[in-house]
C-alpha cells in the first residue's frame, strides 16, 4: 500500500486465495470470501505498473450501488457483513471502503458480455465481416451507432495474461449447459437494459458491459464479481456522443486510448509507465461517473 495507490494487499488474519487483475481474494470461513478492489488497472489483459489512486474505492461504491438497485431483479453474492469486521484491527486500512464480504459460489466458465452500441472489437469485427461475434447485422452501420437490438455476446474466461475469446451462444451452452446459458443471457440483457435506461437519464450512455455469474451447490445462478463499473463497462457522456466516431469515455478506455498511441509496446507485460496526467484524468473520469450515477459525492 502506498500514497499513490494500493497495488496489492497483504492480510495476515485471513487465508489468501487469489490475486486477479484487479481484485485480491481471501477466505472468510468455509463459505464466504473477502474481495478487495485494489487500485490496479489492467488494459489489453496486462496489469499496468501504475495504479489509479482510490480506484478500488470508487469501483466498490459503484458496484454496491448497482447490487442494491437490482437486488430484487436477481439474487447476488452480497452478505451485508462489514469487511472491516473480518480482519485484524491493524489491517482495516487495507479493506475500508474497497472491499465486500460475499457468499462463495462457483464462477461460471463464461463471461456474459452485453452490447448496446457498435464499438471497440465489435466495430472492428463488423468492418471485416458484417457480423458482430457471428451475429449478422444490417449493412451500413457506423462506429458507435446504437445496435438495432441489445446483443448478448459471451466469451471464454482466460487466465491472467491471456485474452478472452468471443464464442457463440451455442458454444456457451456447451460450456455451462443450455438452461444456465439461457438464464445468464436473459438476466444479462435485462440488467444491462435497465441500467442503460437509468444511466441515460443521468447523462451517461452504457455502450457495453460485462457481467459474471456463479452457482451455488444446488445449481442456482447468482450475480457475482463487480457490476456496471468503469472497469467492466464502456461509459460515454451523453452530451458529447455522436455516431461515426469513438466518443470520449468515463472508463479505462481513456488509458487504452493513450496506450494505443505507443507504437513500441506490443501489449504484453511489462507495461509502459503511465504519465501522471493520464492517471489524474482517469481518476477524475471514474469519480465523475460514480457521482453522476449515484447522485452522491464520494470523498476519495
Amino acid at each position: 500500500m502506498s500514497a499513490s495507490g494500493v497495488l496489492e494487499t497483504n492480510l495476515k488474519s485471513l487465508p489468501f486465495l487469489h490475486r486477479g487483475k484487479v481484485r485480491d481474494i481471501y477466505a472468510v470461513g468455509e463459505d464466504k470470501l473477502l474481495v478487495i478492489q485494489t487500485d490496479r488497472l489492467s488494459a489489453f489483459d496486462v496489469i499496468l505498473e501504475d495504479p489509479i489512486p482510490n480506484k478500488g474505492k470508487i469501483l466498490t461504491a459503484m458496484s454496491n450501488f448497482w447490487f442494491r438497485k437490482f437486488a430484487d431483479l436477481m439474487p447476488n453474492h452480497e452478505t451485508g457483513i462489514d469487511p472491516v469486521s473480518v480482519v485484524a484491527p491493524e489491517e482495516r486500512a487495507q479493506v475500508e471502503g474497497r472491499a465486500i464480504v460475499v457468499k462463495k459460489f462457483k464462477p461460471l466458465g463464461i463471461e456474459a458480455i452485453v452490447r448496446g452500441y457498435l464499438i471497440g472489437s465489435g466495430w472492428k469485427d463488423y468492418q471485416q465481416t458484417g457480423n458482430l461475434c457471428g451475429i449478422e447485422l444490417p449493412a451500413g452501420l457506423q462506429e458507435a451507432q446504437q445496435l438495432p437490438q441489445v446483443l448478448f455476446t459471451p466469451s471464454t474466461k482466460a487466465p491472467a495474461g491471456q485474452h478472452d475469446e468471443n464464442i457463440s451462444f451455442e458454444e456457451a451452452q456447451k460450456i455451462v449447459g443450455a438452461d444456465v446459458a439461457t438464464q445468464v443471457r436473459d438476466y444479462a440483457i435485462k440488467l444491462y437494459s435497465e441500467a442503460a435506461a437509468y444511466a441515460k437519464e443521468r447523462g451517461i450512455i452504457i455502450a457495453d458491459t460485462k457481467f459474471e455469474f456463479g452457482q451455488d451447490a444446488d445449481g442456482k445462478v447468482y450475480l457475482i464479481d463487480e457490476i456496471l463499473t468503469p472497469d467492466s463497462s464502456r461509459f460515454w457522456p451523453v452530451e458529447s456522443y455522436q455516431v461515426g466516431m469513438s466518443p470520449p469515455s468515463y472508463d479505462k478506455q481513456f488509458v487504452r486510448d493513450y496506450l494505443e498511441t505507443l507504437k513500441d509496446w506490443n501489449k504484453k507485460a511489462p507495461s509502459p509507465r503511465i504519465p501522471a496526467e493520464i492517471i489524474a484524468r482517469t481518476k477524475a473520469k471514474y469519480l465523475e461517473a460514480v457521482e453522476r450515477l449515484t447522485g452522491e459525492k464520494l470523498d476519495v
